[in-house]
């Protein structure tokens, strides 16, 4: 234990240990370096593909920050100093980069920025960017050619964005065609000050439910007062405006209103708009609450009722809403809408021939709208093509496949062309998805000549990811490969810079040479950027792709860090880090994923332990197969025989010793770590984050599970490692945010477990991180939880 938290320790009996006062604690300072090192940089490549910025991210803010004052209301967590988003993120720096000549355009920005994405205006010629202050967001603009930019006074943003369902969203403002006029969402006019709450309780808060079923999720952060409804109408309420970028004057649309989509037809003279409206849920969060979807012409006159959706209350479990849903314009007509809706009721377990019907209506939207296209099993997208072409996709829950379709829009009722049809978590035979680039007057459309479009992807394989370019007939269905990364790097598309994909912007790096940004044009290279390794002490550092065999067949793989210098045949203390996932078949579980042989070795949290002289055992495959509905009746078996597996093989390697590998996990593979613990003794310690450890708190599902508690209590109870808790003995440190937003993970899942795991009798340690949700931000709190983390497997590994 390290000497700082000596004096703070209070003995209360040979076995409790209470601290009083605990400050945050460093990590080693290899570990500590490497934490405080900047992330690398992201791109944003314009419209007309001639200009990119480069955006410094981020990393972690302080907790200072993180624990703004800040509310939690539907589902969203609203910084009340700014009328934001708790804790969005945020860019310290841009830099202009002319990609002719790969020269440099600096951009000067305001001081202590704290700038969201910049967004292009559709000529490329000016980009606009929200900056953060402690008061409130401010809108910026900025000059491409010369990096100047400029406030535009008198304009405050409301960064706070409620849950929608439409593909457009509701960002906080959009560009306009002409390149010059922006539709914000500010902060409503004389709105006055925030509602206050009595200082005495108007009655009870009160919930009823009539003998009607209604099952939902464990949510956070939910609404649970008439006070708590009005503090969102005030924070969520925002006014349309347009700005005018030349002169900065504002000119209001419509009502204020709580909006989830605004968004224009491509001819601009229609706006699709959802807004929400109350009765409001205490159940349920934002995007579940009723909304009125309608089309507006130029001076939010109503044109067109599209649906008056009513609060999302009685939606079976893993189902959609009736009526309308998933609305949007189709990019390549004018003004036409579309939108699907269910034909089983929304609920996936009624048997009938087609599950979602795709509808169209054209301006002026008179007349019933005109179905397009049956779809046979659940909806999952639809990007529109030329000539009235479009890719459909769906979805069948019960073998997890998924189709891609091609579509005529134009004929309705016309048969589809199956293109692709896949298992969800085939990674080898993944297609990739369209390449779209933004039109004059900036709507993205899918590059397309003729019968072909270009299609980008992963490239899973054997050895690894290998990213693609691929050139698609969607006539034939056969693909034209125009690039892939090879095996002396790693290299990922970051765009395409022209209609044949022969020129590219890539990202690419090798074992020995960092990330940086190349244009690509057939076998050529063209540096763009020179970034060193940002990871202090990465160099010398080995990454190795290992695949070894579950007990019953199943290929599976992780991905091994050796500290620098390390000796072949030296025996180290190793930790694994995984996450399980479900699969319905041993093809595809045992495919290798998410692993970058290629790729510099950067390290990120977790993989810091290499830094302190362990072997790093990460995304150890713990593969859970079987039918959906039922792959988790055999959870705990087959959790052990992967965590089993992947043991042996770093024992037969040679580098790990049995008696010396520790576990652990984040939220699901926290969950896994418990459950290792409870049921094996492969482990001499454990550390488990945010994890939840009693299925019975969640009892209407959870991950993949779609059965209730009352359908499965026997498989919910013997998955919850807090009804083994008595088994417990291998020393686990439980760490929990206290602010945890994540579906099922309320804090109280750590506190009980930590309390169930002391009175029986085990080792345990409990980790409270104030402020903190279910991934930790604060910088202090990084550095601790990497302390804490180190401290306990160098005591019950090491020592």
């Amino acid at each position: 234990m390290h000497h700082a938290t000596a004096s703070l320790l209070l003995v209360l009996s040979s076995a409790t240990y209470v601290y009083a006062e605990f400050p945050y604690q460093k990590p080693p300072k290899a570990v500590a370096d490497a934490l405080h090192a900047l992330l690398p940089q992201s791109i944003s490549v314009s419209p007309a593909r001639d200009y990119a910025i480069l955006l410094q991210p981020v990393r972690y803010p302080s907790i200072a920050e993180v624990t703004q004052p800040m509310l939690r209301l539907a589902g969203i967590r609203i910084d009340t100093n700014t009328n934001g988003l708790h804790l969005a993120p945020s860019y310290t720096a841009f830099t202009i980069k002319r990609l002719s000549d790969g020269g440099d355009v600096p951009v000067s920005l305001p001081k202590d920025t704290r700038a969201g994405a910049p967004s292009w205006s559709p000529d490329g010629r000016q980009f606009a960017f929200t900056n953060t202050t402690p008061h409130g967001i401010e809108l910026w603009l900025g000059t491409t050619a010369t990096g100047q930019t400029r406030r535009v006074e008198g304009v405050a943003i409301n960064g706070v964005r409620a849950g929608g369902s439409g593909r457009g969203g509701a960002g906080s403002f959009e560009w306009m065609g002409d390149s010059k006029t922006l539709l914000a969402h500010l902060i409503a006019p004389n709105r006055g000050a925030a509602p206050v709450e009595g200082s005495a309780p108007r009655g009870p808060n009160v919930q009823e439910s009539l003998g009607k079923a209604g099952p939902a999720p464990t949510y956070e952060d939910l609404l649970g007062s008439p006070h708590d409804e009005d503090l969102f109408d005030y924070y969520a309420t925002a006014q349309l405006a347009y700005i005018d970028t030349t002169t900065g004057k504002s000119r209001p649309l419509g009502k204020p209103g709580i909006f989830t989509m605004v968004r224009h037809s491509p001819d601009e003279k229609h706006l699709l708009v959802s807004r929400l409206h109350r009765p409001y849920s205490y159940q349920l969060p934002a995007g579940s609450f009723p909304q009125e979807v309608e089309v507006w012409d130029q001076t939010a006159k109503v044109e067109y009722k599209i649906a008056s959706v009513p609060l999302a209350e009685r939606i079976p479990l893993a189902g959609v809403r009736t009526g309308p849903r998933s609305y949007d314009w189709l990019d390549e007509k004018s003004a036409t809408l579309t939108w699907v809706e269910a034909l089983d009721g929304g609920n996936p377990r009624e048997s009938v021939p087609n599950r979602d019907r795709i509808l169209i209506h054209a301006a002026p939207f008179q007349g019933e709208p005109q179905e397009a296209f049956k779809v046979k099993e659940r909806f999952r997208g639809l990007q529109p093509l030329a000539d009235g072409k479009a890719l459909v996709e769906d979805y069948e829950r019960t073998k997890r496949v998924v189709r891609t379709m091609l579509i005529d829009l134009d004929k309705p009722g016309s048969e589809a062309k199956v293109l692709f049809s896949l298992n969800e978590r085939d990674s080898y035979r993944n297609p990739g998805t369209p390449v779209s680039k933004a039109g004059a007057r900036g709507r993205r459309s899918v590059i397309q000549s003729g019968d072909e479009i270009l299609m980008r992807g992963q490239g899973a394989s054997p050895t690894g990811d290998h990213p693609f370019l691929d050139k698609l007939n969607l006539a034939t269905g056969k693909a034209e490969r125009l690039y892939q990364s090879g095996l002396d790097a790693y290299e990922t598309i970051e765009a395409v810079l022209d209609d044949s994909g022969s020129r590219l912007l890539t990202k690419r790096e090798s074992p020995t040479e960092p990330p940086n940004y190349f244009i690509r044009t057939g076998k050529t290279l063209k540096p763009l950027t020179n970034f060193k390794g940002v990871t202090p002490g990465a160099a010398g550092i080995t990454k190795q792709l290992v695949t070894y065999k579950r007990a019953d067949g199943v290929p599976l793989s992780f991905t091994l860090y050796l500290p620098a210098n390390y000796k072949p045949g030296t025996k180290l203390p190793s930790v694994v880090w995984a996450y399980p996932y479900e699969f319905s078949d041993t093809e595809t579980a045992g495919q290798v994923t998410g692993h970058a042989a290629q790729a510099y070795p950067e390290l990120n949290y977790h993989q810091l332990f290499v830094l302190n002289g362990y072997a790093v055992i990460d995304n150890a495959a713990i593969p859970i197969i079987g039918d959906p509905d039922t792959v988790n009746n055999t959870y705990v078996d087959q959790l052990k025989m992967g965590a089993q597996a992947a043991v042996d093989e770093a024992v037969e390697m040679g580098f790990a010793d049995r008696d010396r590998i520790g576990v652990f996990g984040h939220s699901y593979g926290a969950f896994m770590t418990a459950n290792l613990l409870a049921h094996t003794n492969i482990f001499k310690a454990g550390v488990a984050e945010s994890g939840a450890y009693n299925r019975t708190l969640t009892p209407f599902g959870f991950q993949a599970e779609r059965r209730t508690f009352w359908e499965a209590s026997e498989v919910y109870t013997k998955m919850s490692p807090f009804w083994y808790a008595d088994k417990i003995k291998t020393p686990i440190l439980l760490i929990h945010g206290e602010a945890d937003d994540n579906t099922g993970t309320f804090p109280i899942q750590s506190e009980r477990m930590y309390s169930a795991i002391r009175g029986n009798g085990g080792t345990v340690r409990l980790v409270m991180l104030p402020g903190e949700a279910h991934g930790y931000r604060g910088m202090e709190t990084m550095e601790h939880v990497l302390w804490e983390e180190i401290t306990w497997f160098d005591k019950y590994l090491k020592n």
